[in-house]
Formats: C-alpha cells, structure tokens, sequence
C-alpha cells in the first residue's frame, strides 16, 4: 500500500516499486492498478516539494517560444511593438507593459503567471 515519502531512500523504494509495478500489464480498477494509481501521486508530491521547479523568466519564456516555433525578433513586433521595443524587451533593458503581456499571452500561449513576474535581477537595466 503507498504511503506518504518522508526521505530519499523512501523515495528510492517507492520508484523501485513503481517500476515493478509498471512491468506488471495491470488491468484497470484492480486494486494493483490503484496502488500503482496512488504511488505515482505520492512520489510526484514529494518530488515537487523535495525538488520545486520554479517557473521561468518572462524573457526566457519567450526566447524558448519563439525557438519552438521558430519565430525571429520581427514576428515579435505584433505582441510587443517595434523592433526596438522587441530588442529592449529580449535584452531586458525594457520591463513588459500590459498590453505587451495580454498580447503575449493571446497570441503566442505564454502563461501570465510566467509574464507578470518581476524581471530576474541580472535582466533589470543598470
């Protein structure tokens, strides 16, 4: 039965057990396939605690955007203005405005809660 992951070795034992659990072809709603359910949550809940991933920088939030869709600073220009503005913002020398940050969202997907954060202190303008 999984139960709640207090250390590392616990940790180490509950992804043995899974493993052995996922080598196993588990029917749906048995109590194996709950287990295996439940220790997945488990160990997904103290790796989150135990190894928080916080969430990126707005400007590398968009640097990694415009690579997946292999974007260039001038199809930014719609979402942030003009290619100085797009250079400004990319170099950090320009925070986001409001309108560049609901447009960045609507238009290119990029989560709010990743845009309205407060820039990193190395991408603050001296």
């Amino acid at each position: 039965m999984p139960r709640i992951i207090h250390t590392d070795a616990e940790h180490h034992e509950a992804l043995a057990a899974l493993n052995r659990l996922m080598d196993i072809d588990l029917e749906s709603g048995t109590p194996e396939a709950d287990d295996l359910q439940l220790l997945a949550l488990v160990i997904e809940a103290y790796e989150k605690e135990r190894w928080p991933i916080g969430l990126p920088d707005a400007v590398d939030a968009i640097r990694f955007r415009m690579d997946q869709q292999g974007l260039t600073q001038r199809d930014l220009e719609p979402y942030i203005g003009s290619h100085a503005s797009v250079s400004a913002v990319l170099s950090g020398k320009r925070p986001l405005s409001l309108r560049m940050i609901r447009a960045l969202h609507e238009g290119l997907g990029i989560p709010l809660e990743v845009l309205v954060q407060e820039p990193r202190p190395e991408r603050r303008a001296s």
